[in-house]
């Protein structure tokens, strides 16, 4: 599959399937953060194909370019899961790893929780549960680090100015992190597309219509796997994560940045690939 629909919007799809698939097998679902799109785990797909494992990489809500409703109450969280269900129903898969990345990451600890009969495992890549991130918000350092939320808050003025000299300010921002300028020059490529930006951001500007996005205690196999130079997410958000899954869970401290699926792809692949193998 390449696409599917859900409420009359089209999501663009990359569907990695391995050379030899076999009927019923494992299926992983990749979802992206701001401001990437599915080919962020390109390398990771590879991967995880070398082994079997069919990968389904979404271009989610507001970044694909047949998924951008207008208003901010459309990305809210419990939307944002519901579209990834309709991804597993469209494709005919029962229950799939989900991994998840930056936003992506806060959606799928919401689908973990929300539809446990579904996940077969959670991979968290940077992102702590929401509500440990609630946790390091009132410790200060995390609310630091989640300013930059506050000030996309803001209407059209973040568009306008990370759109500014053909986009040089979002550029500036990711290369900043750590993303090579080929990688950002191609995420802001997507950005400057009509809309595109403003829906990306929509995602932060539904935070207040939500009021917790109601993500509670997991109870799928959990690995979360955090970078130390990560410049988003504080060590007390990390650390209280353990306190939200009530199920075999592992934690892996990378030397690592923001870019996991980049830039660990092997960490992130191999991560997935023990939560196959374990059944």
């Amino acid at each position: 599959m390449d696409a599917y629909t859900r409420d009359g919007l089209t999501f663009d799809v990359r569907d990695h399937v391995p050379e030899e698939p076999a009927p019923g097998g494992p299926v992983a679902v990749l979802l992206h953060g701001f401001p990437q799109d599915g080919s962020a785990y390109d390398d990771v797909a590879a991967l995880l194909t070398a082994r079997g494992v069919r990968a389904l990489a979404p271009d989610q809500r507001g970044y694909s370019p047949g998924a951008r409703p207008a208003g901010r109450r459309p990305y809210a969280v419990p939307e944002l899961v519901a579209d990834v269900l309709a991804l597993l129903d469209a494709a005919g898969v029962a229950r799939a790893h989900v991994v998840g990345h930056d936003w992506g990451g806060s959606v799928a600890w919401a689908f973990a929780h929300r539809h446990p009969g579904r996940t077969a495992s959670l991979t968290a890549l940077g992102t702590p549960h929401p509500a440990a991130l609630r946790h390091g918000l009132r410790r200060g350092a995390q609310a630091l680090r989640s300013s930059y939320v506050l000030g996309f808050q803001v209407p059209w003025l973040p568009e306008r100015a990370l759109l500014a000299g053909g986009g040089a300010g979002l550029r500036r921002s990711l290369t900043g992190s750590g993303l090579e300028p080929a990688r950002a020059d191609r995420s802001v490529a997507r950005m400057r597309e009509p809309g595109a930006l403003g829906a990306a951001l929509a995602w932060y500007r539904a935070l207040p219509t939500g009021r917790g996005d109601g993500t509670g205690t997991v109870r799928v196999p959990t690995t979360y796997l955090s970078g130390r130079r990560d410049p988003f997410f504080a060590a007390a958000s990390v650390a209280a994560t353990r306190d939200h899954v009530d199920a075999p869970y592992a934690h892996e401290d990378l030397d690592a940045d923001h870019w996991l699926p980049e830039h660990r792809a092997g960490d992130v692949a191999t991560a997935v690939l023990a939560h196959v193998d374990a059944g």
